[in-house]
């Protein structure tokens, strides 16, 4: 996700607050030694919750053509690639992404100031919604969250709720609940434990769910291994940030934001005054069986 101040991806800061949490909240259940690589080449170990469900998708099996992934190879599985916009990425022709192959489209709805805590609506959203439903893409919303309480968690959902109500059957995709470390400025966030994000993020979902949409969490390696307690999100699916060549995660996800640094897609910044690339992402489908 793209911000002026924000980085999702760790480093020092995320990683000493994260390891304060977990060192005052051990866990039970059974571990696995785990070793990876952040955003920022940055290498890190952790032990994690082998209990946890896990994918089984085949490296080999991601194949890229230029800035495109897809999923081929594995009978089990399909794919689909997508684009996650905000208002940061400018102005948006649809068809013209559509007819560069993306299939799938997850809008920002808005987010809560990392330091005053408002909510605000992205500025695009209701424009970007509008054309991305007469493109033809499927659609999901995900929203930029800085809460620190199951109450505000609670609030950014039926914020989002509202948002989406008028476009309810377009909305075929998940609602992300998307939590973000602010590292390049003090936020509201700073030394909040990982098993508040985890309540959070529970409270979102099922406000979600109980709505009758699908919901998903958003997180990185970072947030997998030392934020989140990934048994208690077991139920959701997720979206999995990761910038290296393969995914990194042993654990269970359905969509894959690969890069953000997809900068051949046409579409994209009409007015030509935002230069920064878009995210780019892959959803992995299950093939249905035949009865």
């Amino acid at each position: 996700m793209k911000n002026t101040f924000l980085y999702a991806a760790t480093a020092g800061l995320i990683l000493a607050a994260a390891l304060t949490s977990c060192a005052s909240a051990p866990k039970e259940n059974p571990t696995i030694p785990f070793e990876f690589i952040d955003a920022n080449k940055q290498y890190h170990s952790a032990n994690l919750d082998d209990t946890v469900s896990k994918h089984s998708y085949k490296n080999e099996c991601f194949v890229r053509e230029g800035e495109k992934l897809f999923y081929r190879g594995d009978d089990r599985y399909t794919s689909k690639l997508g684009v996650d916009i905000s208002h940061h990425d400018g102005p948006v022709d649809w068809k013209k992404m559509k007819d560069w192959g993306i299939e799938f489209a997850i809008l920002r709805t808005g987010y809560r100031g990392y330091q005053t805590g408002y909510l605000i609506q992205d500025k695009m959203f209701e424009q970007n919604i509008k054309e991305a439903i007469e493109a033809g893409l499927d659609i999901g919303v995900y929203f930029f969250s800085q809460a620190i309480t199951e109450e505000e968690a609670e609030e950014e959902a039926q914020m989002v709720l509202r948002l989406i109500e008028p476009h309810k059957k377009h909305i075929t995709l998940p609602v992300v609940f998307d939590p973000e470390s602010i590292l390049k400025d003090e936020a509201r966030t700073d030394g909040v434990p990982g098993e508040v994000f985890t309540r959070t993020s529970i409270v979102f979902c099922e406000a979600v769910k109980k709505a009758g949409y699908k919901p998903m969490v958003y997180a990185n390696m970072i947030w997998e291994a030392f934020f989140f307690d990934m048994k208690k999100l077991e139920a959701y699916d997720f979206w999995y940030a990761d910038y290296e060549k393969y995914p990194q995660t042993p654990y269970s996800f359905t969509m894959w934001q690969y890069t953000e640094r997809g900068e051949s897609i046409d579409g994209i910044r009409l007015d030509k005054k935002i230069t920064k690339p878009v995210d780019l992402n892959i959803m992995i489908v299950k093939v249905e069986e035949d009865e």
